[in-house]
């Protein structure tokens, strides 16, 4: 019998589920490995081993090299993998999702295909950022009005709380430097908290491309929920940084940023809240999200059939 290397391919039972993971992992120029259950990142400071289980996503920076076995681990673990660009401009690639129900999925584009629905779950996302107001009657076109209201409000406050000039976002895909310090800090914040809501949905099973308000982009989904959290995720960690950066000539905006936003990611526990978040906007529950592993066949006058069953021709 040939002998097996390595730890057992894990149960899906048996892995933290993704409101139990904390956070993620930037790593940039470093060789990435995989030994045991753990992945391993070598780099000019020597070797750090990472139990890829308990974070929700490894985002990799430029200078990355990863193993076949380590992305295998990775996907085995239902840990996402976003290959990201210079300064974290682009992302790529995810892992196998953590249940392997459709139900969500099945939820979320039934919902999207209608435009009642989809009004009535885009009328719940802009209701989280107005709390205790009904909002009920208002067309996508003052929505969006009151929301961008709101967020000039929001980045004004910061502005001056942090001491910070500010002239609006501003900032260049191709040309990261030209930004100013506030907006450099919010594109770094921006692009993790984008890296955690893609970790979370894919981990749920869902599709990153169909949005509600966002649509269009294969990524509008995750721009719709990364929109909830933005206001006290990453603007205020952005204002902070700025001020520090402007006492500091010497401070890594980019790595100071992402440890803020870690930080607050774990302290908040924001990873369950975004679970429940998407589990509330879509009206399936947790038991739907996360039940077991099964499969059927689809009929248009029974709904679902046994699947594996040997059928018989039918007149």
């Amino acid at each position: 019998m040939q002998k097996k290397h390595g730890a057992d391919k894990p149960e899906l039972q048996q892995l933290p589920r993704i409101d139990d993971r904390v956070s993620f992992i930037y790593v940039e120029h470093a060789k990435i490995h995989r030994k045991d259950s753990a992945i391993t990142v070598t780099d000019a400071n020597g070797i750090v081993h990472i139990p890829v289980a308990m974070i929700g996503v490894l985002l990799l920076g430029p200078g990355t090299d990863i193993s076949h076995r380590a992305v295998q681990l990775l996907g085995e673990t239902g840990t996402s993998i976003c290959w990201v660009g210079e300064q974290g401009v682009r992302q790529y690639a995810h892992g196998r999702a953590l249940t392997h129900s459709s139900r969500l999925l099945e939820a979320q584009a039934r919902l999207v295909s209608n435009q009642r629905s989809r009004l009535n779950v885009a009328r719940k996302m802009y209701a989280m950022r107005f709390p205790n107001e009904d909002i009920s009657k208002l067309t996508m076109q003052q929505l969006r009005g009151r929301e961008g209201a709101r967020v000039r409000r929001i980045y004004a406050s910061h502005a001056k709380k942090n001491e910070i000039d500010w002239n609006g976002r501003e900032y260049k895909v191709d040309d990261f430097e030209s930004g100013t310090p506030v907006n450099q800090a919010l594109s770094v914040g921006n692009v993790a908290l984008y890296g955690l809501v893609y970790s979370v949905i894919t981990a749920l099973g869902l599709s990153p491309g169909l949005g509600f308000v966002h649509t269009g982009h294969d990524l509008s989904f995750v721009y719709d929920i990364a929109d909830l959290y933005k206001a006290e995720v990453s603007i205020p960690i952005a204002f902070q940084v700025a001020a520090i950066a402007a006492q500091d000539e010497q401070t890594d905006i980019e790595s100071l940023t992402r440890h803020k936003v870690r930080d607050f990611i774990y302290q908040s526990k924001l990873m369950e809240r975004i679970v429940r978040d998407v589990q509330n906007l879509l009206e399936v529950s947790e038991e739907e999200c996360f039940e077991a592993d099964q499969i059927y066949l689809w009929d248009d006058k029974e709904e679902l059939v046994k699947h594996g069953v040997s059928y018989q021709e039918v007149e």
